[in-house]
């Protein structure tokens, strides 16, 4: 099954340490390009989440956005410095000595930095958290990614089909092209009203058979569109050898158009080409 490379995925996880979200969003690129927004407490990750990206995807730029929301101010354990205090309690002794008139509000010396410090989380058990948290948000992604690959497999295989029919149209009028050529050459000759040899008449038509013969371009298209299944079909990323199906499949069309010397062929192949370059434009989404 093809995967797409469009996808959003979004997670939350909470614990002693606050509140973890992971974001992740994926545009189509030519390659894997991945771009980390991380706070600073999880930045020894960066190079773990990378691999495991990189793991999951093979191609699509994919920016992920993790935020850090600290947990309530009930539930922090505070500490104070008693040497930090003793020292703003000393300044504040000397203060009142020359204003003993002034006031201390308790709460103020507390806001004194260094005074109290808030415990710092279990620094192990925020990285296993957000390594946890960033494979759930991968997967998440993937399966969205495997959503939107089976729409877009939809979407080929049913042009696929429509081109194949235009295929067969194309090759069923084969033989009315080829007894057009002929009666043709016979009218050109018959209007010289002089003896030809009809050898070298058909030595002629030959020649011109060979120029309109578009067996082997219907055949080529063929085999493109069976093997443009067969990789729809498969487990592996098939972006990229879609997106060069798709340049030889315009590539036949094209020599079908110029070789075409009948008008219904060269509506059929107009057709062609226009279904080939919706898939090519579904197909720049393709992993």
């Amino acid at each position: 099954m093809i995967a797409s490379m469009t996808g959003f995925a979004r997670r939350e996880l909470a614990g002693s340490w606050g509140t973890l979200t992971c974001e992740l969003r994926s545009v189509n690129h030519r390659f894997l390009e991945p771009g980390f927004r991380l706070p600073e407490e999880l930045r020894p990750l960066e190079s773990d989440l990378r691999q495991l990206l990189a793991k999951h995807f093979k191609r699509g730029k994919i920016d992920c956005t993790v935020h850090l929301r600290g947990g309530q101010a009930g539930d922090r354990e505070l500490r104070i410095d008693a040497t930090a205090l003793g020292r703003v309690a000393e300044a504040i002794r000397q203060v009142l000595a020359e204003l003993p008139k002034a006031s201390v509000d308790a709460v103020e010396v507390l806001r004194w930095p260094g005074v109290v410090e808030t415990a710092s989380p279990d620094t192990e058990a925020l990285l296993d958290a957000g390594r946890s948290l960033f494979q759930q948000t991968l997967e998440e992604l993937g399966a969205m990614r495997l959503r939107e690959g089976k729409r877009l497999g939809d979407l080929l295989e049913q042009r696929c089909a429509g081109l194949a029919v235009l295929v067969t149209q194309v090759r069923g009028r084969l033989p009315e092209i080829q007894t057009r050529a002929r009666a043709r050459l016979n009218e050109r000759v018959a209007e010289l009203l002089a003896a030809v040899d009809r050898d070298r008449i058909e030595q002629e038509l030959v020649m011109q058979l060979q120029r309109l013969d578009v067996a082997e371009e219907l055949d080529r298209l063929t085999g493109h569109i069976e093997e443009a299944r067969r990789i729809m079909g498969g487990s592996e990323a098939a972006g990229r050898r879609l997106d060069f199906l798709m340049q030889e499949l315009n590539r036949e069309a094209n020599t079908l158009a110029s070789k075409s010397q009948d008008l219904d062929t060269t509506r059929l192949t107009v057709d062609m080409k226009v279904l080939i370059e919706q898939m090519r434009e579904q197909v720049q989404n393709v992993e």
